[in-house]
């Protein structure tokens, strides 16, 4: 197993390990790690406080420990509801009252569980240390934030601040003293009582707050003569720490919006297609003049090129990652291994001879194919080019790791359901009738074509027209019965989507969330047999309501390095098939 793979799995088992600990103290069994989030069932759970998100990089088992006791407190010990209703909308005070409640909480720790006190304080020093020396409490209101933290947590949990960072504390310790005293008091007497602890902790944020606005305008006249680079890093300071203290506020980007079909939960309820015949398949270069593709496939190499990867870089980590050791033969002549009986005359002819062991040669061998099913709805056109983009160079560079590679996408023939809704209503519009549109599938790249010989068929994914309407669960279905009649024992799938599915003929003959409805079955359907590992891309959407493993891509932030190793990252998920 080679070293990336290694941490793969090391990062799985932690989150595995993590995930059993918390489902034992709370007792919930839908609860587990996607992502590096906690999850109830296919809803993500809050992020709560930053010192309950380790990276795997930089901090030790420990931490993760700390962690996972930290949310099965937080899960044990605090009314969601309760915490929902009383919690303030302004950023600030809600970054800070979510901090508090999280304190209280592993104020609770039990006695007669000594290891988990440990774990909480271990976890929250490391994250402490690791703020301070990351420059964060460089500033004033970086400064002003990080005291609250520890002078709160020491209160509430009764233990020592930080003792490396007490000295600097001080000052900003003395200064609060006048503000939050009383309030501070409050915290330890009323741990036990959740809505009494609310009171004191919602004093404390509406002045912390006030306090850090004050500041910011303080420091924007007192520093009238520091440079322009100055005043962000500044801020840069403060909102870090609402960041990773409550991504919920400025968190940017929503789920998508999910639901039950009615028609399908009813009894004896089964998705229904109204008519095939006006279903179709395409080869991508079919549908584009020759010409035409020609101006795309160039358009799109200046921007491949405009990015600056190094490919061969990215094949080598997909590789390290994909290929697994394969027999390929025998070495002979070692001087340690199997006793190799082709050499045993050798040894009674030359008794000092050591040379008469054979070992195994073992190679890496990336028995893998990866599909990526390219949702090419209305709303997905403006992503067209970046997407095209990543997908011809995760190809290109899956080619060079020695995987096979498709490209496939889905949409539909019409707008709001061309011929196929005619008929229905030729036919007198029956109830229910099912999906009512005419389904096409487009092939990009098959896997046995090369990537060079695919190449003007992979800048297809540029002509405007070709997105109209989306039909996600037939997509998926057709993208997995094309990779499990390929040969290879792994198989990957990467839906790329911006939303929800929508074909607006099919709601309205149905309901709402027919489409959605079924996506999710046959996901789970899929996911449940084990043969092919399924995640989901969401283009600035998080798609965790329909896949189980999903990674949002940011591509207002450009196409550089991090997406594909976000790409590369999914891939290297739990091993299936």
């Amino acid at each position: 197993m080679t070293e990336a793979q290694r941490q793969v799995r090391h990062a799985q088992e932690v989150d595995e390990l993590c995930a059993a600990f918390v489902r034992a103290y709370t007792g919930e069994a839908d609860l587990h790690f996607r992502g590096r989030r906690l999850h109830r069932g296919r809803q993500a759970l809050p992020w709560y406080a930053p010192h309950l998100h380790p990276s795997p990089e930089t901090d030790d088992f420990a931490s993760f420990r700390g962690t996972a006791d930290g949310l099965g407190l937080r899960l044990r010990h605090s009314d969601a509801a309760l915490h929902a209703r009383l919690r303030p909308e302004e950023p600030v005070e809600r970054m800070l009252f979510e901090m508090l409640e999280q304190f209280r909480v592993e104020s609770l720790a039990p006695e007669a569980m000594p290891g988990m006190q440990r774990n909480l304080r271990h976890r929250h020093e490391t994250w402490s240390l690791s703020f301070h020396h990351s420059g964060l409490t460089d500033t004033a209101r970086g400064l002003l934030l990080y005291a609250v933290a520890q002078i709160c947590r020491a209160r509430v949990c009764g233990q020592q601040v930080v003792e490396e960072t007490e000295d600097m504390l001080e000052a900003t310790r003395f200064g609060l003293a006048p503000h939050i005293g009383h309030a501070l008091a409050g915290l330890r007497r009323d741990r036990a009582d959740q809505a009494a602890y609310a009171v004191h902790a919602l004093a404390i944020a509406r002045t912390v707050a006030a306090m850090l606005h004050a500041a910011g305008e303080g420091s924007g006249e007192a520093e009238g003569d520091a440079t322009d680079d100055d005043k962000p890093e500044d801020r840069r300071s403060v909102f870090s720490l609402v960041a990773d203290m409550d991504r919920e506020i400025v968190e940017r980007y929503t789920a998508a919006d999910s639901g039950r079909s009615a028609l399908l939960e009813g009894e004896g309820g089964r998705y229904r297609v109204f008519t095939t015949a006006y279903d179709r398949e395409h080869d991508a270069a079919s549908m584009v003049r020759r010409e035409l593709l020609a101006e795309y496939r160039e358009r799109l190499d200046r921007r491949i090129a405009a990015q600056g990867l190094n490919i061969a870089r990215l094949a080598r980590e997909l590789r390290a990652l994909l290929a697994e050791p394969r027999r390929e033969g025998w070495d002979g002549a070692q001087e340690e291994g199997r006793i190799d009986g082709r050499r045993l005359a050798q040894l009674i002819a030359s008794p000092t001879e050591r040379r008469l062991f054979r070992t195994e040669r073992l190679e890496p061998a990336a028995d893998c194919v990866v599909s990526f099913l390219i949702d090419c709805s209305g709303s997905m056109k403006e992503h067209a080019e970046a997407i095209a983009m990543l997908v011809d160079v995760m190809a290109r560079a899956l080619e060079q790791a020695g995987v096979a590679s498709e490209i496939l996408g889905f949409t539909t023939g019409a707008w709001n359901g061309g011929r196929a809704r005619r008929d229905w209503q030729r036919a007198g519009r029956p109830a229910h009738p099912g999906r009512l549109n005419e389904r096409c599938h487009i092939v990009f790249k098959d896997a046995q074509t090369p990537w060079r010989r695919a190449r003007p068929a992979i800048a297809a994914l540029l002509k405007a027209d070709l997105f109209r309407e989306g039909i996600d669960g037939e997509a998926v279905d057709w993208a997995c019965a094309r990779l499990q009649a390929r040969s290879e024992e792994r198989k990957r799938l990467l839906v790329v989507s911006d939303g929800s599915p929508m074909d607006s003929a099919t709601n309205l003959a149905n309901d709402t969330h027919y489409l959605d409805h079924h996506l999710q079955d046959v996901v789970a359907r899929h996911e449940q047999a084990g043969r092919i590992g399924i995640a989901g891309v969401g283009v600035g959407l998080d798609l965790s309501p329909y896949y189980s493993r999903s990674h949002v891509l940011d591509l207002a932030a450009g196409s550089g390095r991090a997406v594909f190793a976000d790409l590369i990252g999914l891939l290297a998920g739990p091993r299936v098939g």
